[in-house]
């Protein structure tokens, strides 16, 4: 099993939340002091170009992350050696339902709904793990309708992508294939049908995109109401 197809061979999504602090203060979060996570339904992703569906009812945002794409399995793994283990990236758009997410925290229910809908792990294809030679250095910015609403960098993060992937692999196996979402920055906001949302995702250092994506955004039809 290649990690390129991790699309349709990955057997789970481990989604980083509050890994900055400036997008845990804007909803009203406490900045975490060791990582937290939630799982993600593969059945969730949707490849370049296509469209997200938003539920009747739903309030639903957009999240840009830093996705890390496991190469091998990794268990217990200290943050020294597991980079060795990942295949490469992805840049991904964590939507969430967050009126449903609002409602769930205030039970102490699990996030399942407000995260796990079809069409709400928007990726883009595998990006070869040469093409980032520092993953504390990344650029990820996101627009909606070609204005910019999230534009930040991965030094902010509260937590290294080894230290994540140590956190991680100390708790559950992972696998070739697997996905990690690294938390995303300030400036998350709601989308809407008939928006459109572009997003894109390079080295600091360097001067333009290695990756970009597009998905148009649609009412959703299905038996589903919030």
């Amino acid at each position: 099993m290649s990690a390129r197809t991790f699309l349709s061979t990955g057997k789970k999504i481990v989604a980083i939340g509050r890994n900055f602090s400036e997008h845990a203060k804007e909803l009203g979060n406490a900045v975490p002091t060791s990582p937290f996570f939630f799982l993600k339904p593969t059945s969730s992703y949707l490849a370049n170009g296509g469209t997200i569906e938003i539920p009747k009812g739903c309030d639903v945002h957009h999240e840009v992350e830093l996705a890390i794409v496991m190469g091998k399995e990794t268990r217990d793994c200290p943050a020294s050696k597991v980079m060795d283990h990942v295949a490469g990236y992805a840049l991904a758009i964590d939507c969430t339902a967050r009126n449903l997410q609002v409602q769930a925290k205030n039970k102490g229910l699990p996030w399942s709904t407000a995260k796990g809908f079809d069409t709400f792990s928007p990726i883009s294809e595998f990006i070869p793990k040469e093409s980032i030679g520092d993953t504390g250095n990344v650029d990820l910015w996101l627009k909606v309708n070609d204005r910019f609403r999230q534009q930040g960098n991965t030094k902010d993060m509260i937590f290294s992508v080894p230290k994540l992937l140590e956190y991680v692999s100390s708790i559950m196996k992972l696998e070739a294939g697997d996905v990690i979402l690294t938390g995303t920055p300030s400036g998350v906001g709601p989308i809407k049908a008939g928006d459109v949302v572009t997003a894109g995702m390079k080295p600091g250092n360097a001067d333009k995109d290695i990756v970009q994506v597009k998905f148009n955004v649609a009412d959703r039809n299905g038996l589903f109401q919030a």
